[in-house]
This record gives C-alpha cells, structure tokens and sequence, in this order.
C-alpha cells in the first residue's frame, strides 16, 4: 500500500511581501506557516534555516542590518517564493480613526503641489483593510500590499502619515515603511488586547464575555429594527408627482428663500427629519458647454443627491465627505442653468455646513454659489415604534481591533508607533488617560521591543466656540493624553490650531504630521536640539494675587502668536467659579490674575472644545498644550 502525504505549501503573512520596508539596526522577525516539522530556509543577504513547529508555524530572527536596498528574499521550503524590491529602513506603525486613515485625496484641494511632487518611492505604505474580532485573535492581516508613494498613489496614503514620513525622509533619507491600521468612528478600548484591559474593570469584564457563545448568539442575531413604510423615498413629493422637482420642466410652486449656506432648523425648518429639497438658477455665458465643471459643494448633513439641469452628478450617503462632483462636458449650457439638492436628514441639525466653499468651477472661472436659494420640504419622517434591542459592532467593543489588527503586524520589527484618536471616546471622557497609557504599555509588551517611541497627536479644536469659561468633554481627552506623557519615550503633537469648528475632520493634516514627526525627532531619533512640541504645563504657583505657571518645551522662549495678549487663561478661588483672567509672560512663565479674584488657587488654559483665540507659543511656532489645576 502506497501513503501520499499532503504537503502546505509555504506561506508568509500579508506584511512579509514584495516592496516591503524592513526595519534597521534592529533584529527583524521573518515568519509564516508550512507544514510540521518542515525545513524552511530563508536567503536574505545570508542564509538561515529553521523547522516548523507542530503547528507549522516558523520563524526566522535576521540579523540587525544598515539602511539600503532594494534587496532580494527567497524562502524555499515545499515551494519558493520570491520577495523583490525590499528596502531597509524605518518602520512606522499608524494606527487611530478617521483622522489618522483620512487619505491625502480627502485634501488635495490644500495641498496640490504637495501630491504633485510626491515622487518618494522609498515612502511605502501597508495599509490594513478594516476587519475587527472579539473572539479571538488572527493570525493574518486581510489582504493587502506595500505600495511606493508617487503623485496617485500618495491619494490613498493617510494624509498625516504621509506628511509624518515624508519629513523623515527629507531629514534622515532613509527608506520609511508606513503599517497604516486605522478605523473611522473606532474607540480606544477596541485597539486594546484582553490582557491590557485588565486593569480596567469594566472593560475586561466585558471582554471576558465574549468567550461565551451563548452571550454573543445573543448580540450578534438581533431582528432589525423595523421600518416605517412612511420614511421611505415613495413618500417623497419631490419624487412622486407629475414631474420630479428635478427636472428642468419642473417649474416650483410656493418654496421659500433659504441662505446657503446654513441649516434648516435655523431658517424655518424646527425639528424636522426627512427631506427637504433645494434650488438655484444660475446664468453662464458662452462656451460653458464644452468646458469640464467641477461642483465644489462643501460638506452636507446628512445625504445628497445632486443634480445639473436634471442630470444626477453626485450623491454621497453620509455627513463627512466633501461634496466635489464632476459635471460632464455638454451638461452645463449658456444662460439658466438648474442645480438641484435633495438633502436628507436623519437627526439633529440638516443643512449645508457653514463656512466651507460653495462653487461652480469651470475652467480657471469660479462661481460662487453661496447666496439665495430656494427650498421646499419633499417628506417628514414619522417616528419608529422602535423595539429595544442590543446592538453590537465588533469594531466598537474592547478588543475588536487589536485582535484583527494589530496583534497580526506584532512580529513585524517597527522603529515606533504613531496614535491619532480620542474623538469617539469624546461622549465618555473620564479614563482616557488611563486607557491611552493602558494602550501604550500593551503595545510596547506585545511588539516585545522595550520602549517603543510612542507619538500621538492631541485632538485639535472642534465645535462651536463658547465666549465664557465652560466645561468641556474634549479638554477632558485633551487632559488625558497630556498625563500620557508621564509614559518614557512618549510624544505628543499638540494641534489646537489646525482644527476646523465645523469639522471632524480638518483639512491642515501638514501641520498634524510634521510636529508628530518633530515629536518623534526628538524621541525616536535622538535630536537633542529639537524641541519636540509647544509648551507643556509643568507647575503653578500662588504669588498673592497672582499664580505664576512653568512650563517644559518652552524652546527659545514664549510669545503671545498674534503679538497680542495673551488669551484664554481663566482663573477662580476656592468655588472654583472661573472668570477669564489677564495673563502675561515674564521670562520662562506665565503670571494670571483678575481683579475679581483677590485670593486665586486654580487655572486653566484653553480649556474648551473650540479654544479659538488660544494664542501661547513657543517661539519655534508649537501652541502650549490646554491644562487645568484644578484637576481632582
């Protein structure tokens, strides 16, 4: 009897790949799968061998190697394969939500010459498409590729990561290698492996059931929710008459006057979800109809669906993206042209976001299209009887996120970690801190590297701005990853500058990668001369009257940014009652007083969602972080 055995062939992981960026003067892991007991060699300017375990598993441990390629890697074992164009260098590992996966496509409209001169191909970058896991880790990232940076394919590197490498590039000239493994609208405690939770009660009581299949049947085979047959497009008037309110024929009947752009609950419109439709004439001279047109249509809550002279352009399902439709060649005409919205929204505030370009661009001509428009609702949502029931996303619950994403790229020798998140545990701010640094620490055991540098942005400014002293759920996140920094080898890009009011997602990525990469200049490279943020709050002291603040990271001194006073330092006594306060830099500190408060204990700094008008630098053009002592 003849016995013919099954033979696996050889296998890498996603990251172990053609063009992959490897990490210097460290030792660098190469491993994979084959089958038990197998022989595996590895040539990678030498030769080593290993022999699987039970499992298949392998692993080979390289010696520390200079920058420098491209290079050649062959693994030979049951079959070959070839690994091409590998370079040495640095390797960053990115890692957040939205803001950090925001891609450069998002702001090309800010930075066209930087996409046009984007020829690095020793910038490479591993992006880690989304896939999240509570039950288990895996051992494999979802397919992906090292991809060199050039003038298309930097749209789809994330922005600060980009901005982040490309300065290290220009300053060190070594190949960089950026893992980017982020996901929008993602919290903190979902980045976070099981064993790093465990200090945290809640989280790791709550993580430590997801190993039972009863608990997750329960969470993960819910109904839907159902659905009113009234909230849907057949009951939209705009839609179901004579003639769609779309089409150029259509000549409107009683709409009302609506400044765009602006939201409807502030122009006649109370508490309404649905849809309400949106028009404007607009007269062009000759020759439009055979020039290419760009709709630059700002940001709109919730839904649209645009239309040209009763042509669909555009149509995007959500709040966030930029609204930038192409309008074809031949659509626009000489004289009455019709754009046509239909917005729809499903809570909250719906409109056209204020403060964003509203324009028609045809050729080198832009025409504003802010001003009067026209409006009429299409369709109110009526109210769900709703049944209660849970609801459950992998990716929103502790460990989602590092069992899918992380925990497959730890193998992967790295030169350190880049962190750009917060906005989703915004609603819940107590314990940020603690989970940051929980992140922090865990990473650092996993990648079993020592202390990994760890650079991280603060969240910029957001909302509405609030002209008296306030409370503020995102100070409070600001605070947490201000006490991070007690972590060795951290760094913190501080950005309460480069946020936009109106915006979850600012478009001044630049200014967000090249502090981190400052950060990180001075953290993971050494550059002793380089002051690696703006000033951070050291220590306060009452003086009478007065409470003189120290800060670290004060460069070659402060300085009020706009040459005026200095702004948004508040103070209060004992009830902790705070009144805005004069403020003034004597040397290396900062004296606050009011008059109002003849016996000062407390201050705060910028302490507010949107501190628009915070204005202490250093002189190296880096913001001082916001504080409080009055912290608890």
């Amino acid at each position: 009897m003849i016995y013919f055995s099954v033979h696996a062939d050889v296998r890498l992981p996603q990251l172990v790949s053609s063009g992959m960026v490897l990490q210097r003067d460290a030792r660098i892991n190469i491993w994979g799968w084959a089958n038990a007991d197998e022989k595996v060699n590895v040539t990678f300017r030498g030769s080593y061998h290993t022999i699987a375990d039970k499992d298949g598993r392998w692993k080979i441990v390289l010696p520390a190697m200079k920058a420098g390629g491209p290079y050649i890697m062959e693994i030979k074992a049951a079959n070959n394969i070839v690994l091409n164009d590998i370079l040495i260098g640095d390797v960053w590992f990115c890692s957040g939500q939205s803001n950090m996966v925001l891609p450069m496509d998002r702001v090309k409209e800010k930075y066209p010459n930087e996409i046009a001169s984007a020829n690095y191909p020793q910038i490479r970058n591993f992006f880690i498409k989304t896939e999240a896991d509570v039950t288990k880790i895996h051992d494999d990232l979802l397919p992906g590729k090292w991809i060199k940076a050039d003038p298309e394919s930097v749209l789809n590197f994330g922005a600060v990561s980009w901005f982040f490498a490309q300065k290290l590039y220009q300053k060190y000239h070594v190949p960089i290698g950026i893992i980017n493994s982020s996901v929008g609208g993602t919290p903190i405690q979902a980045w976070i492996s099981e064993n790093g939770l465990k200090a945290n009660v809640f989280y790791s009581h709550r993580a430590a059931w997801f190993h039972d299949p009863h608990y997750m049947d329960s969470v993960t085979k819910v109904q839907p929710e159902p659905v009113n047959p009234a909230n849907t497009p057949k009951y939209d008037k705009g839609l179901n008459g004579n003639i769609t309110w779309f089409d150029t024929a259509y000549v409107p009947h009683n709409w009302h006057h609506f400044w765009l752009p602006g939201y409807w609950a502030d122009q006649g419109i109370k508490n309404l979800n649905g849809v309400v439709w949106f028009r404007k004439e607009v007269i062009l001279p000759a020759g439009v109809e055979k020039q290419q047109a760009k709709l630059l249509f700002g940001r709109m809550i919730d839904a649209d669906q645009t239309y040209v002279n009763g042509t669909l352009v555009g149509n995007i399902t959500y709040q966030y993206p930029p609204r930038r439709y192409n309008v074809p060649v031949g659509l626009l005409k000489p004289g009455k042209n019709i754009i046509v919205v239909r917005l729809t929204n499903f809570a909250g505030k719906g409109g056209f976001v204020p403060d964003k370009a509203y324009n028609l661009k045809i050729g080198t001509q832009v025409i504003d299209l802010r001003g009067d428009w026209l409006y009429q609702v299409g369709q109110v949502f009526l109210p769900t009887d709703k049944k209660a029931s849970p609801v459950f996303t992998a990716q929103n619950e502790a460990t989602g996120l590092y069992n899918a994403m992380v925990a497959p790229a730890i193998n992967y020798t790295i030169k350190g970690m880049l962190w750009y998140q917060g906005e989703s545990n915004a609603d819940k701010p107590a314990g940020y801190g603690e989970l940051l640094t929980a992140l922090v620490t865990n990473w650092r055991q996993q990648w079993q590297q020592g202390n990994l540098p760890f650079i991280y942005a603060q969240l910029p400014n957001f909302n509405e701005v609030q002209y008296l002293p306030t409370e503020s759920n995102w100070a409070l996140i600001r605070e947490g990853q201000l006490k991070a920094l007690s972590q060795p080898n951290t760094g913190m890009a501080i950005t309460i500058d480069a946020g936009e009011w109106n915006d979850i997602h600012p478009l001044d990525k630049k200014d967000v990668g090249e502090r981190l990469a400052r950060a990180a200049e001075h953290i993971a490279y050494g550059e002793k001369g380089v002051v690696a943020s703006g000033p951070i709050f050291q220590s306060a002291l009452v003086q009478g009257n007065n409470i003189a603040i120290s800060f670290k990271n004060i460069g070659e001194g402060l300085i009020a940014h706009d040459g005026d006073e200095l702004e948004q330092f508040a103070i209060a006594g004992a009830n902790k009652k705070f009144i805005w306060a004069k403020a003034k830099i004597e040397g290396d500190k900062v004296i606050v007083w009011s008059d109002e408060v003849p016996n000062p204990l407390y201050v705060r700094y910028a302490w507010a969602d949107n501190p628009e008008e915070a204005n202490l630098y250093n002189k190296e053009g880096l913001p001082a972080s916001p504080f409080r002592t009055d912290n608890p």
